[in-house]
């Protein structure tokens, strides 16, 4: 039986075809389009101003998934988990990061979402917890577009509630309420208000899975994400991060966009890496350190190393050696993480005094270096704690 694509699978041009093969006038490519990434709608009957028959020939020709969520973790003002059910009943989890210090971009961050690529991952990091139930699929280009959809919707929904408490004496009774407001507030998917702010800033590819395993899915998402029909978001402000998959990166950097690149290193040593990263390998760092010079010889951007620090395994001030030449060489800067406590897995993060001090000795060897203080660790915020947590409980319930 032939799958019907999803509507948020498909780029602009790719919509302009099919609305021709169908019939229908161009202009409602455009109309559709404000519907979808404006207006965030997550039904065609909220769809109001296209006539009532192409919303039904869209209906038979696409589908238009949303994400359910499960279980949300964090305050409005701190790290948020969402944990989300896809339409196959598989779990995703997304991050939500409120203000940082420039931790990816050339400004202060505002609001980044670090976005899945995978159900699960294959590539086995010794201390994330991703990977610990295995890989079940890739994502679909909808499902990585649609985790920033639905974040947006949730922060319009919150704003939206904060303002009625806020102004609850002005309100009027439910009962005089006109069905323009009713249609803004009550029905799934109409739009809430012209006036919504947008809530994410900017994208990190970083959640469960290795992204680019994922590759033709993920351009495509990021595609529809910076497209100005689409997302918006500004290619300087979306990161892939990868574990160190050198043809991939060498095809990254191939690519037309501007995106941003992270590589979770974790290791200046093959000794190391090895030790906590299977890629480590398939690819050592010779090889990934040349697809790294590549990739700078036709980008010329800033790289970012992600660094979690493991007690006992990365933390010496001996690692900031390797780790401030090989950042030097390749231009980057590092990002250091302290390890997220994963239930199961016996590593354990490093004391206080321990990263400040290996921060110190990088920035002693003019490394470009931050480091990551509290961000979610009290909410299982390494990636797949929470849906690793959530599939037990409903496996015993």
């Amino acid at each position: 039986m032939e799958t019907k694509p999803d509507i948020k699978s498909l780029t602009r041009d790719e919509l302009a075809a099919r609305f021709a093969e169908l019939g229908q006038p161009a202009y409602r490519v455009d109309q559709l389009l404000d519907w979808l990434y404006v207006q965030r709608a997550t039904s065609w009957d909220a769809m109001t101003n296209l006539p009532k028959s192409l919303r039904e020939i869209l209906r038979q020709h696409f589908t238009l998934q949303t994400l359910e969520l499960i279980r949300k973790q964090g305050a409005r003002d701190t790290t948020q988990k969402f944990l989300w059910r896809l339409h196959d009943h598989s779990l995703i989890e997304s991050v939500l990061i409120p203000a940082n210090p420039s931790l990816y971009g050339e400004a202060s961050d505002r609001h980044t979402l670090c976005v899945s690529t995978q159900v699960g991952c294959a590539y086995g990091c010794k201390f994330c917890a991703s990977g610990l139930d295995g890989w079940k699929r890739n994502l679909q280009p909808n499902e990585i577009v649609e985790q920033v959809q639905a974040v947006e919707r949730w922060g319009a929904e919150q704003s939206r509630a904060e303002s009625r408490e806020s102004s609850a004496p002005l309100t009027r009774p439910a009962d005089t309420l006109s069905p323009s407001d009713g249609e803004r507030d009550g029905v799934r998917g109409a739009r809430p208000s012209t006036l919504d702010p947008r809530l994410v800033d900017n994208l990190v590819i970083m959640g469960m899975g290795e992204p680019l395993a994922n590759y033709d899915n993920l351009l495509k998402a990021l595609r529809i994400l910076n497209a100005p029909w689409g997302g918006g978001i500004g290619a300087r402000k979306i990161t892939i991060s990868t574990s160190g998959l050198a043809p991939q990166i060498r095809k990254l950097a191939d690519e037309p966009e501007q995106f941003r690149l992270a590589i979770s290193l974790h290791g200046a040593t093959d000794e190391v890496r090895a030790k906590i990263m299977p890629v480590n390998r398939k690819f050592p760092l010779k090889e990934l350190t040349a697809a790294l010079d590549y990739y700078q010889s036709n980008k010329a951007r800033m790289l970012t190393f992600e660094y979690i620090l493991i007690a006992g395994v990365n933390d010496s001030l001996e690692q900031t050696k390797p780790l401030a030449a090989l950042a030097k060489r390749l231009h980057a800067k590092v990002n250091l993480i302290p390890y997220n406590t994963v239930e199961g897995l016996s590593w354990s993060r490093p004391d206080e005094e321990t990263c400040e001090n290996f921060l110190a000795a990088l920035e002693k060897q003019k490394v470009i270096a931050t480091l990551r203080r509290e961000k979610g660790h009290d909410i299982d915020a390494a990636c797949g704690q929470l849906r690793l947590r959530t599939e037990k409980e409903l496996a015993h319930r």
